[in-house]
């Protein structure tokens, strides 16, 4: 299904917004969405300070309080401080970690991301497939490379239980057709049920339809990455009143 990329608000003085926050945890979990990924690219990670990152974990999971799972982002450049961050984090209300190539030691389930255009460099489907196969706590992978081709490649080999999860909202709908497993979503962060509407179709094997209400979504999704991503969103979400 969808799982809601969280964004990361902020005040006019640059701190983060947590009474948004929490809005924003309240709308897409009323929206339907499957499960909420905190601390990922769209959630601006990079540019949070480390005890920053802790607090908004913690505050993330507190606010969601079980109603869906979550997953914790955890990557970064360096090895040693994602390391350090899987250590002293307070992972207890988390169900998996999403972790950016290269992926590092986790306690609980890995979520590989494959995102080039962040990263840098493309984690290949032969390199997918190994991890898949030689780690047992590797349960899927976030594919956002754009490439079908690749997604296809891991679809076709991947172990049982396994998930190909799409990075790209505009390209799950194709993914889901080709057996993939649902989405990633920034879009869900604007217009949750809508985008629901969309997957829950695709779930339950009515593609045409899936096609249908997506295509009512299509234009607004394009505008959210026009300049970029979280700027298209977030700024849809001021608009909207739900951030500052």
């Amino acid at each position: 299904g969808v799982g809601a990329a969280m964004i990361t608000p902020f005040t006019a003085d640059s701190r983060v917004d947590y009474k948004a926050l929490a809005r924003m945890i309240d709308y897409v979990i009323d929206g339907g969405v499957d499960y909420i990924v905190a601390l990922g690219t769209t959630a601006e990670t990079p540019t949070l300070y480390m005890p920053e990152r802790a607090v908004i974990a913690m505050f993330i999971t507190n606010q969601i309080a079980g109603r869906v799972p979550l997953v914790m982002g955890c990557g970064g450049n360096s090895t040693s401080e994602v390391l350090d961050q899987l250590r002293e984090f307070d992972l207890r209300g988390a169900d998996a970690i999403l972790s950016v190539t290269p992926s590092e030691h986790s306690p609980l389930p890995v979520i590989l991301y494959n995102i080039p255009g962040r990263s840098g460099v493309n984690m290949t489907a032969e390199t997918t497939l190994r991890c898949a196969a030689d780690f047992r706590n590797v349960i899927g992978i976030k594919e956002a490379s754009g490439d079908i081709g690749q997604m296809q490649r891991i679809l076709d080999n991947r172990p049982e239980g396994f998930l190909v999860l799409s990075g790209d909202d505009g390209m799950a709908i194709e993914l889901m057709r080709r057996g993939g497993d649902g989405v990633i979503s920034v879009a869900a962060n604007a217009f949750p049920q809508r985008f629901m509407e969309c997957v829950n179709h695709a779930k339950a094997g009515d593609f045409d339809a899936a096609e249908k209400a997506y295509a009512a979504l299509d234009e607004a999704v394009h505008a959210l990455f026009e300049e970029g991503n979280p700027v298209g969103v977030k700024c849809a979400l001021s608009v909207m009143g739900r951030i500052g």
